[in-house]
């Protein structure tokens, strides 16, 4: 696979923790397990765009108020949804 970042043929998918701050500006949380891509080139590791997407959507569809401060990517789009889809995003 290769890095966006430094175009190394040398990034891998992994599994990452990464920090996200609520919709809604409440609170930052940690969220374990994030499929990631990590280049052991440069050392960058970024989740992509349409990841970081699913991310967003989710969390505009849940009642994030029942998360703890710590979960894993599989709880967070397990969640039950309010809504069938982010009328929010008019890009999807």
């Amino acid at each position: 696979m290769k890095c966006k970042w430094c175009e190394s043929d040398k990034a891998i998918h992994s599994l990452e923790s990464a920090y996200w701050e609520l919709p809604d500006g409440s609170r930052a949380v940690e969220i374990t397990q994030v499929p990631s891509i990590k280049c052991s080139d440069c050392e960058m590791i970024y989740i992509e765009e349409e990841q970081i997407a699913d991310i967003e959507d989710q969390f505009m569809l849940i009642d994030t108020k029942k998360l703890d401060m710590t979960f894993s990517y599989k709880t967070l789009m397990n969640q039950p949804k309010f809504l069938k889809k982010n009328y929010f995003n008019f890009d999807r």
